[in-house]
């Protein structure tokens, strides 16, 4: 999987968290101190967020930031999901 596609993926897969919890925009913003509008931006790709606001979406969300990055789920062991996130979040 390319760079852009695993970004878009983690993308998509915040704004799904966010949908199946009813949390909107607005309400997560104000949980993250971030504003509406960078969310909005992320979840449509034209920003990306850093690991702090990776960090901040997750536990604004009641969330692992590891949910975010739905390729972990294929890896047997918790250390080769954390090698994985790791490399992923050097991405960003």
């Amino acid at each position: 999987m390319e760079i852009k596609e695993r970004l878009n993926s983690t993308v998509k897969k915040i704004k799904t968290i966010r949908i199946n919890k009813r949390v909107s925009q607005m309400e997560l913003s104000l949980r993250s101190n971030l504003s509406q509008s960078f969310i909005a931006n992320i979840e449509k790709g034209k920003k990306q967020p850093s690991v702090l606001t990776l960090i901040k979406i997750a536990d604004a969300l009641g969330v692992n930031p590891q949910d975010f990055f739905p390729e972990t789920a294929k890896y047997s062991s918790k250390e080769q999901a954390k090698e994985k996130i790791h490399q992923l979040l050097e991405l960003f």
